[in-house]
């Protein structure tokens, strides 16, 4: 097998700017998320409306991913792509003007809120798009050879601003207060168009273009089924997300159990973040390929431990080392599937493979805020995350006694054919 080169992928120049515009469009909607937490929780002192958020991205993003998926495929993608984020910049804008203090004022809580979950839906019908079109455009900026490296870099940079969106969002709040805070995270949608200009039109490879929309979703949805590999990864993914995750009970947990605040709220939201990035870091020197499904089984099962030992805590730090860990494990398994979807998906469907990935993995994550709003709301906080991370552990123990296959799952020589040239 030929030397592993951790930078290959950065070699490309395209590749780089692609890096940087997505950091800036992670870092605009995770800060976004974090202030609308921050936000209605603050308004309502309700674990359910942080429910509600989640609520509200997941129905547009579920209800139009596979019609997302097939738009994709057959469209260019850069021009797809900059009315993505366009629609973000027209959200971001939205929610800078709705926290005007002299407008939050002279309205009512209600109309406030139900603003807020508009412009939420909206940002739900955009990511139903973004996260395809993103999927689908890397692979048009590096050889097939480099996918696992640029997989890497790019699942990375993807952390990288998840870790420093929720921190800046938590400083932000404190210092320059949520209006102006809103207004960083617009700034930052435009950084994103800036370097996406710097990004040639691609070629569109789907040989079917004009191919009937249902015939082409049926497609999609068979291939992934078909495909026990990925949809191995992307199940197990997603049950851990829906029932282990407990972001979007941070600010009860900041506010009213650890009492530290937006700064200590931001630490908590950014620490996941930091430990995927160091985790996904490593990961382009030291390859997590072989024995892929041990692997994936082993940190999502740590990962459920991590939640566990979170809820019980009532020591800041001891909190924060508990996300820092959880997000260490998640990035082995983000990196472990986003390797899979880049080997095993032909270039002609990438966007309705991303699409049925974005409906297991991406929108657990609100109906995981869901499901976590609604479980505080019945159970009370605590027992909420304790009972998630529980239900990660069976459902990990289950998968690999049931599925030996998986178990059994090894990506190295998948990644040798690649750089052989095969």
């Amino acid at each position: 097998m030929k030397k592993k080169d951790p930078y290959e992928a950065l070699r490309y120049t395209e590749f780089k700017y692609f890096l940087a515009m997505r950091f800036a469009m992670v870092f605009a909607w995770s800060m976004q998320f974090v202030i609308i937490e921050w936000e209605v929780y603050k308004l309502t002192k309700d674990p359910l409306s942080l429910g509600i958020i989640g609520l509200m991205e997941i129905i547009p993003a579920i209800g139009m991913a596979l019609f997302a998926g097939h738009i994709v495929d057959q469209s260019e993608k850069k021009s797809l792509l900059v009315k993505c984020i366009l629609g973000f910049s027209v959200v971001s804008l939205g929610l800078f003007l709705i926290t005007v203090p002299s407008i939050t004022k002279d309205l009512s809580l209600r109309n406030t809120l139900y603003t807020i979950y508009g412009l939420v839906f909206l940002g739900g019908l955009v990511r139903s798009f973004l996260g395809p079109t993103i999927f689908s455009l890397l692979s048009l900026l590096v050889p097939k050879k480099t996918y696992p490296n640029a997989a890497t870099w790019s699942s990375s940079t993807w952390q990288m601003g998840s870790m420093f969106g929720p921190a800046t969002a938590g400083f932000a709040i404190s210092i320059i207060g949520v209006h102006w805070s809103m207004c960083l995270v617009f700034t930052f949608s435009l950084f994103a168009l800036l370097f996406l200009a710097k990004i040639e039109r691609k070629p569109i490879l789907n040989p079917k273009i004009g191919e009937p929309i249902f015939q082409s979703l049926a497609e999609g949805v068979k291939f992934v089924y078909k495909n026990k590999t990925i949809l191995g990864s992307i199940s197990l993914d997603m049950i851990a997300v829906l029932f282990g995750g407990a972001m979007a009970l941070l600010p009860i947990f900041a506010q009213d159990i650890l009492k530290v605040g937006s700064e200590g709220f931001g630490i908590l939201r950014a620490a996941p973040a930091v430990g995927s990035v160091i985790t996904m870091i490593l990961s382009a020197y030291i390859s997590l390929n072989r024995k892929a499904g041990i692997k994936l089984l082993a940190a999502i099962f740590m990962f459920g431990i991590c939640m566990i030992v979170f809820g019980l805590s009532t020591t800041f730090w001891v909190s924060v080392l508990a996300m820092f860990l959880s997000g260490v494990f998640d990035g082995v398994s983000v990196v472990i599937r986003n390797t899979i979807l880049q080997l095993h998906t032909p270039d002609n469907m990438r966007g309705r493979v991303a699409s049925v990935n974005s409906i297991f993995v991406g929108s657990s994550n609100e109906l995981g805020a869901f499901e976590s709003g609604l479980t505080a709301k019945l159970m009370g906080t605590v027992t909420s995350v304790v009972f998630g991370g529980t239900m990660t552990l069976i459902t990990v123990a289950y998968t690999g006694f049931a599925l030996p296959s998986f178990r059994k799952l090894d990506l190295e020589k998948d990644v040798e054919n690649l750089q052989n040239g095969e």
